[in-house]
């Protein structure tokens, strides 16, 4: 704590803004890759043609955007639910052209994306981003179920994969 208070005075507000910032862009969050094992698109865990494998993927509900203040035209606000079973694997897909947040409320689900050198791990209560450049699959390796909450700005012409992450 007097760490904390001599470091508060003797920087300036400033100092301390960007000396936190530094720090928490190094750091990993859970359900993150490690800050030294991102690598650019393409080199990091290679692509797998494994097929869909015990996955149930739910359109739970979507809002049209164009619809919406927002207008943006031929795309959803989707939120899905995809309960995975043991041994399940959601196949190789890209985030190219649909960012999407995940949220793990249930089990531990590991992730090998085209960004990272080093496979993810994902728990309940992990929340992740997926984005351009990201190309990845994923694979529940324990005994249990995992149930994945997913939200995305889904192409609704885009009929290919409607229904994987």
């Amino acid at each position: 704590m007097k760490l904390l208070a001599v470091t508060r005075h003797a920087l300036s507000p400033i100092a301390c803004a960007v000396a936190l910032s530094l720090a928490m862009s190094a750091t990993a969050r859970a359900g993150d890759c490690p800050p030294d094992q991102r690598r650019p698109a393409g080199n990091g865990q290679p692509m797998s043609a494994a097929a869909a494998q015990g996955v149930k993927d739910t359109v739970v509900n979507a809002i049209a955007l164009a619809d919406e203040p927002v207008k943006i035209g031929g795309r959803q606000l989707r939120a899905r639910r995809l309960d995975i079973a043991p041994g399940g694997i959601v196949p190789w897909h890209s985030h190219a052209d649909r960012p999407a947040l995940l949220f793990v409320s249930q089990g531990e689900i590991t992730e090998y994306a085209s960004t990272c050198a080093t496979p993810i791990v994902h728990k309940a209560g992990d929340i992740t981003a997926e984005r351009n450049p990201t190309s990845h699959w994923w694979k529940n390796h324990t005994t249990k179920p995992v149930v994945i909450h997913a939200f995305d700005l889904f192409h609704v012409e885009d009929r290919h994969g409607e229904h994987m992450m």
